[in-house]
């Protein structure tokens, strides 16, 4: 391992902030876009939730090899190359002429992603001593809350003034000079690891796999149910599969199933998994509703989701202090019923409501949003040490990402089926909204009995730090 230059100590966090921003921005500017998308494909703008599940599904499950990858190539090599094909696959698609293809072009920008956001974390955790650690990922995790404040305003901004081609046309200027100053600033870390886990990689990959394209197709009218049963049934099998591979493999597993056997870890990723099924789908369906529902622009729509990504943010320094007032359980229970009424009260938006009425709602639900999500990732992480706290990271950023995709598959899945019945007044595709929003808020109040099975002082040891 060669020693961080005094230049390195100076970029680095710069190189890696560049990664979070990249990432982060085009996990939000593409929602706004989905409708104009959809207009130009010829495609309903219901059925394109497969644009954002994709990237967001190839991501999770391949954040577990970034690291091995990084180990065995090294830094430098590893992250540039991420970089270079995250923006090949930009290119591919502002390219695309059909959905099929900008499927498989998200994929390929995916491959990318998946690895330029851990490989620099890496870098970083080899580079500073434990004392700076904290300041610089304090440093890098700021661009990653910017690009979801922005993202969505240029993104109906770009779609307006110019096509939707030009949301994923801006990545290549930042991807270039990226890859030019990684290339030039970048350490080359290199370690001795052990072997890949591939098999463990098929039997969990392929297991989640299953299970988001089984709620995907269900959106489907053509769709048999006995091929759903199957794919269910398929993903089902794969996972006890891994479970066994896990038991024979043990220590050098892809995911290590033992910690799931530490309360609080088992607890904060299963919350994360079922609030997120509530919450997870709110960032595909707000600028739909602004958009078909409420007949907006894109960029009206873009510009009513900044209370949210910016309350998020503001709210996120009083966290700790409210935490550590109330107690993990005590906010995680609050706050989990406290966004069920909040998802729930979107059920009353019709086409006679003032959008400057709903700004106050917006950013309730970007507060409470951010309270959930950061004491559950930090009650997950508690009680790990240092010999767990890598595979432990591991498997909560993995599940992080999972959900999200689980989320925007089960909010577009009631979408769609309410949008098709025939006891509601689909011609109104407001009544739809109203109906997914209430079954949301439904799924998030019964997640928060799950917290219930905290210990009343679970976490203490941490609400002294982040």
């Amino acid at each position: 391992m060669e020693q961080p230059r005094s230049s390195t100590l100076r970029t680095l966090p710069w190189i890696a902030a560049l990664a979070m921003f990249m990432q982060s921005l085009d996990g939000t500017i593409l929602n706004t876009a989905l409708p104009s998308i959809a207009t130009d494909l010829q495609k309903p703008a219901l059925s394109l939730q497969s644009i954002i599940i994709s990237y967001v599904l190839v991501l999770a499950l391949l954040i577990p090899l970034s690291g091995w990858l990084s180990d065995k190539f090294g830094s430098r090599k590893v992250f540039v190359a991420a970089i270079g094909i995250f923006t090949f696959g930009s290119l591919l698609c502002a390219l695309s002429q059909s959905l099929a293809m900008l499927i498989v072009s998200r994929v390929v920008q995916a491959i990318g992603g998946s690895m330029m956001v851990p490989v620099s974390r890496l870098a970083i955790l080899y580079t500073y001593d434990k004392e700076k650690l904290l300041g610089v990922i304090n440093f890098i995790t700021i661009p990653g809350l910017v690009g979801p404040i922005i993202g969505p305003t240029l993104g109906g901004w770009l779609v307006e003034i110019a096509s939707w081609h030009w949301i994923f046309l801006i990545n290549l200027p930042i991807g270039l000079f990226g890859m030019y100053y990684a290339n030039k600033h970048m350490p080359q870390y290199q370690r001795a690891g052990g072997e890949f886990d591939f098999f463990g990689m098929l039997f969990f990959g392929g297991s989640l796999l299953l299970l988001t394209l089984g709620i995907e197709l269900g959106t489907h009218e053509f769709i048999s149910e006995s091929l759903l049963l199957l794919v269910f049934a398929s993903s089902f099998v794969l996972m006890n599969l891994y479970y066994f591979h896990y038991r024979r493999i043990k220590e050098r597993a892809l995911i290590n199933l033992g910690l799931i056997r530490i309360r609080t870890l088992r607890i904060g990723v299963f919350g994360n998994l079922l609030t997120r099924l509530g919450i997870g789908g709110m960032p595909l369906l707000l600028p739909l509703l602004f958009q078909l529902g409420m007949k907006q622009s894109a960029m009206t729509s873009g510009i009513m989701l900044i209370p949210v990504a910016l309350t998020s943010v503001l709210i996120k320094p009083w966290v700790v202090p409210l935490v550590k007032k109330m107690g993990y359980k005590r906010t995680l229970i609050i706050n989990t019923l406290l966004i069920a009424a909040v998802i729930a009260l979107f059920s009353l938006v019709n086409e006679h409501t003032k959008l400057p009425n709903l700004i106050p709602l917006l950013v309730a639900y970007g507060a409470v949003n951010s309270i959930q999500l950061t004491s559950m990732n930090t009650i997950s992480l508690s009680a790990l040490n240092n010999e767990t706290a890598s595979s432990g990271n591991s498997l909560l950023l993995v599940m992080q990402q999972l959900s999200m995709s689980l989320g925007i598959s089960v909010g577009a899945f009631l979408l769609a089926k309410y949008s098709s019945s025939a006891w509601l007044q689909a011609e109104n595709i407001l009544h739809a909204f109203h109906y997914t929003f209430l079954t949301l808020a439904a799924i998030t109040a019964v997640t928060s009995m799950l917290f219930l099975r905290l210990e009343k002082n679970a976490g203490e040891d941490l609400s002294g730090h982040h």
